[in-house]
């Protein structure tokens, strides 16, 4: 083939110079005779005489030597394409457990032959090279997804269900595969399975067993083979934390030095636990037996200490500080284990919850076994004689064993220096468009993106709803939707199986509320609620649901007033400049598109009872 080639190379300039001469002796018998010249002449053709006979006889010979050179050419070339596809056949082939059939044909070919000798050292010595080496990860990915959590996952099924051949890589820090975080200070706790640690299965409030991971390992195809697997697939490249970010480049840099290239991207880095100064600056000892809890590995070190250990104090009164101590409390008494939680606020979730229901929730984890000091602030943690001692601003002193901050979540920006990313100056987190965007090819969701809601402003939500929404918007996005971000996310709260809360918008304590409650019935408890739904996760069951149109007048009619301490069930709306900005649903389940579409229609209501009809809290 090449010396083919090589021929044509040579004898194509004579080729083009021949033939010029033969024009411009055709030009010069033009202007001579003023005749059309006989380029053929029979007497002169061999002699070569004037009048263009030899030239000619040269042009004729140098046009048939390059056709023929051609020719050669594109046989070789043909050829040539013929045994490398039979050598890739009888690649694939021998990969097979089954052996390659034999030809039928009583004789080999040649270029059959040639193939089955490349194709057998192949074969043989795969293994040799596979011992001898690591597999080859992937250095590009048509999708590149920064973190491992639920918007992440949520992402990339989403791209999957726009692009079914698309290759999605997802890249963690952490060595497990996507898993949801809720039931880690819900419903693990609750369960009856000495080796739960291990499984990191749970039984839901409606009995069915399931597992905190998204998908089983089965799911995901392996990092390796991304680049050539049919059809593509999601792979998770645990272990890794991006440390560098070029978007010039469009590329990122691993802790292990790896560098991959990616065409479109979504950070999704989520945040990092707060701790208490007065803690980080108690030193080693103090920070030993502390634990910031955010991940498996936190759980699994709890659930060991929680057993171990004689007392443990939880600092924080926010969601998840009151889920923990709810759960850890309600194995206080089985396991000698003395729970205290405290926090500057009046009562628990004070910073979300209007004042009086605050303080019925307090009472509610007391009777759980929990010691709560309300305005407790931190003054200074020191570690004596075995014991944490941490000293209140007050005077009063707390001695435990092991301390649980849960004082807050900081999104995860490092990157932001690196990308030349905007971080928003009041939220914190990548600041975002409304379609997530925080460049042309680059996308943000879940905790670490501050995005613009078109109905309540600027915002950044820590919710498990929010990732999935998030997250999946970012991904159809990245597959070209284009969408804004419209829907008001979700999140609850559950203290234990009989109390819990679903919630929406801008619920803040500061705000004007406005609460209306009825009695609960038996059917009034985040248990019922998945006992219906059929699912645990509740965001699950009612993010795709629509509110209907309810007419107020078809509501049950208001009771009597119940006793002012009874909340056993109710509707508390959060006010600013006189619209519902906010939605709590106290022991009401399943009625979560109402309360959205009440956000998003953004009306004054004359008389919020009346709007409270619509949730049906009054029916038995």
């Amino acid at each position: 083939m090449f010396k083919c080639k090589a021929a044509w190379n040579k004898l194509a300039p004579l080729a083009r110079a021949s033939s010029t001469l033969c024009r411009q002796a055709g030009k010069r018998a033009v202007f001579r005779h003023e005749r059309t010249p006989q380029f053929v002449q029979p007497a002169h053709m061999s002699s070569g005489p004037s009048g263009g006979g030899g030239e000619n006889t040269l042009y004729f010979v140098l046009v048939g030597a390059t056709c023929l050179a051609g020719g050669a050419y594109a046989y070789s070339t043909l050829v040539g394409d013929r045994e490398r596809y039979q050598q890739r056949i009888t690649e694939i082939e021998s990969r097979s457990s089954k052996p390659a059939a034999e030809p039928s044909t009583p004789a080999k070919t040649q270029l059959e032959t040639a193939a089955q000798a490349v194709s057998e050292p192949t074969e043989a010595s795969e293994p040799a090279s596979a011992a001898a080496s690591p597999a080859v990860e992937p250095t590009h990915a048509p999708y590149l997804l920064i973190g491992g959590g639920t918007a992440s996952f949520a992402a990339a099924r989403s791209i999957r269900a726009r692009d079914p051949g698309a290759r999605v890589l997802i890249v963690t820090e952490e060595d497990d595969l996507p898993y949801m975080r809720p039931p880690l200070s819900k419903e693990l706790w609750f369960s009856d399975d000495p080796t739960v640690t291990e499984t990191l299965c749970f039984k839901q409030w409606n009995g069915k067993e399931r597992s905190i991971y998204f998908q089983p390992p089965s799911f995901y195809v392996s990092p390796t083979e991304l680049e050539s697997v049919e059809n593509g697939g999601v792979a998770v490249l645990t272990g890794r934390k991006v440390m560098h970010m070029d978007v010039r480049g469009n590329k990122v840099k691993l802790s292990d030095g790896t560098e991959i290239s990616y065409d479109k991207c979504l950070i999704a880095t989520g945040g990092i636990p707060r701790n208490l100064q007065v803690i980080e600056r108690a030193g080693d000892e103090v920070m030993k037996r502390t634990t910031l809890f955010r991940k498996i590995e936190d759980f699994k070190a709890l659930e060991k200490v929680s057993r171990e250990l004689k007392s443990i104090t939880i600092i924080g009164g926010g969601f998840l500080g009151s889920e923990l101590a709810c759960a850890l409390g309600r194995r206080s008494a089985d396991l000698g284990l003395e729970v205290v939680q405290m926090f500057p606020e009046k009562g628990n979730m004070g910073k979300v919850l209007p004042e009086y229901l605050s303080n019925w929730t307090t009472d509610k984890v007391k009777k759980e076994g929990v010691k709560v000091l309300t305005e407790a602030v931190v003054k200074n943690v020191t570690y004596k004689e075995g014991k944490v001692e941490i000293k209140l601003k007050d005077g009063r002193v707390v001695k435990t064993d092991h301390v649980v901050a849960a004082v807050g979540l900081e999104p995860s920006v490092e990157l932001a220096k690196s990308a030349g990313l905007e971080i928003d100056s009041d939220f914190g987190g990548f600041r975002v468009n409304a379609e997530l965007q925080a460049r042309s090819n680059i996308w943000v969701a879940g905790d670490a993106a501050c995005f613009y809601d078109i109905k309540l402003g600027r915002r950044r939500v820590e919710h498990h709803d929010h990732a999935v929404v998030s997250g999946r918007l970012a991904g159809e996005n990245m597959t070209g939707a284009r969408k804004p971000y419209w829907h008001q996310s979700m999140f609850w709260s559950d203290l234990g199986p009989d109390v819990g809360y679903e919630a929406i918008g801008i619920v803040d304590s500061s705000l004007p509320t406005v609460g209306v409650f009825a009695k609960a019935t038996a059917k009034d408890t985040p248990k019922a609620a998945t006992e219906q739904s059929g699912t645990g996760i509740r965001s699950e069951s009612e993010t795709e649901a629509v509110a209907g149109s309810v007419a107020v007048g078809k509501a049950a009619p208001t009771p009597p007033p119940q006793q002012k301490e009874d909340y056993g069930k109710g509707v508390i709306f959060y006010l600013r400049d006189k619209v519902v900005v906010g939605i709590v649903l106290w022991n009401v389940f399943n009625r979560m598109p109402i309360a959205r579409k009440i956000i998003k229609d953004g009306e004054e209501h004359a008389d919020l009872n009346e709007v409270a009809k619509l949730f049906n809290i009054h029916e038995e």
